[in-house]
């Protein structure tokens, strides 16, 4: 199989390619990643000479380009994960998240089709997405499969966009596809603009770590190793035309979630306990803060056997040592030194 996984340098990417070129030596994966600010090559530096991986530097925006490496490489399958995905970003500019969300996925969505005309039935398109197109929850209830779309920021309205556009594709055109809406996604390799590696840095620090408006919002949490084999359990056996809720059945308040890192990052650092408590400053919401999200992921976890393999606590302890150990990779990418170097790399090419 011959495997295009876009987004592959990013954060959940570089963990779906890692256990995909792993656990399958027989695939050739081929890693499709534009480097912005979050895609990063050193997040896969310990597979970067595998036989069986390689990576194309370009941008889903550019539909000459897909169109140039489907007829180079003849995928049989996309896994699409390449997406802008910060809320506050959306909200400064949210025409760039039109253009990659929307209008990129609709490009790899035309390609995909053209290219596997011959035999559609032979392939697969399976697109990535996000719970926040359900909208906000109150105290109760969960998100389904079935649940009506509600989106409330440009991230997650071009995100609903894509899934709606996916959709039609198997509907209109018989593209064998398949859909994933996950939680929030933490753990090792998380850019630091997000909330768990921001607070790790700052404390770490010693810098104050902003909380919005009381702490009351709610997210349920999936640590990304997990989501990784999701979504290999899915693409592998998932039926074709659906859609599966990936979610970590951990619910924590913004601000319990901060004071349990912050009692963590005291005793890895041997800390007094209460020290880092005392960084946390509440900060103006955020505009158009959906309250809460939880996700019922029964429909995996009957049909397809999968379960989160790790508790919130254990996974958030597994997610501070990695940073604490991994000290020069949140350096380079704090620093800006990062992007230099690829600005460099990649200026003439």
């Amino acid at each position: 199989m011959k495997l295009l996984i876009t987004g592959g340098a990013g954060f959940i990417g570089s963990h779906v390619v890692r256990l995909f070129v792993n656990k399958y030596p027989n695939y050739q994966i081929f890693n499709l990643d534009k480097l912005t600010y979050a895609g990063n090559l050193a997040n896969l530096s310990d597979i970067e000479d595998r036989e069986n991986y390689t990576f194309l530097k370009g941008d889903i925006v550019d539909a000459a380009y897909l169109k140039e490496i489907f007829s180079q490489y003849n995928f049989d399958a996309v896994i699409h994960l390449a997406a802008e995905s910060h809320v506050d970003r959306s909200i400064t500019d949210p025409l760039a998240f039109v253009q990659t969300n929307v209008i990129g996925t609709v490009n790899l969505l035309n390609t995909a089709r053209q290219h596997w005309a011959a035999n559609l039935p032979g392939h697969l398109f399976y697109h990535i997405s996000t719970d926040e197109v359900y909208g906000s929850l109150g105290e109760d209830g969960l998100f389904t499969e079935e649940t009506a779309y509600d989106p409330r920021s440009p991230y997650s309205a071009s995100k609903a966009s894509s899934d709606h556009f996916v959709r039609a594709w198997y509907h209109t055109y018989g593209l064998p596809v398949k859909l994933s809406n996950c939680s929030n996604n933490y753990g090792p390799n998380h850019f630091p603009e997000k909330l768990i590696p921001l607070a790790i840095h700052n404390i770490k620090n010693n810098k104050p770590v902003p909380v919005y408006g009381k702490g009351e919002n709610v997210r349920d949490w999936l640590y990304v190793l997990d989501h990784a084999r999701a979504i290999d359990v899915i693409f592998h056996e998932g039926q074709l035309g659906e859609t599966y809720n990936i979610g970590g059945v951990n619910e924590w308040k913004n601000l319990d979630l901060i004071e349990l890192l912050c009692d963590q990052m005291d005793q890895k650092l041997g800390r007094e306990q209460g020290t880092s408590r005392k960084l946390i400053t509440f900060v103006k919401d955020r505009a158009g803060h959906d309250l809460r999200y939880a996700i019922d992921s029964s429909k995996l976890m009957n049909e397809l056997g999968w379960k989160p393999s790790v508790t919130f606590e254990e996974g958030l302890s597994k997610t501070i040592d990695w940073y604490l150990q991994n000290s020069e990779w949140l350096e380079n990418v704090t620093s800006g030194n990062y992007q230099a170097y690829y600005q460099q790399q990649y200026a003439a090419r």
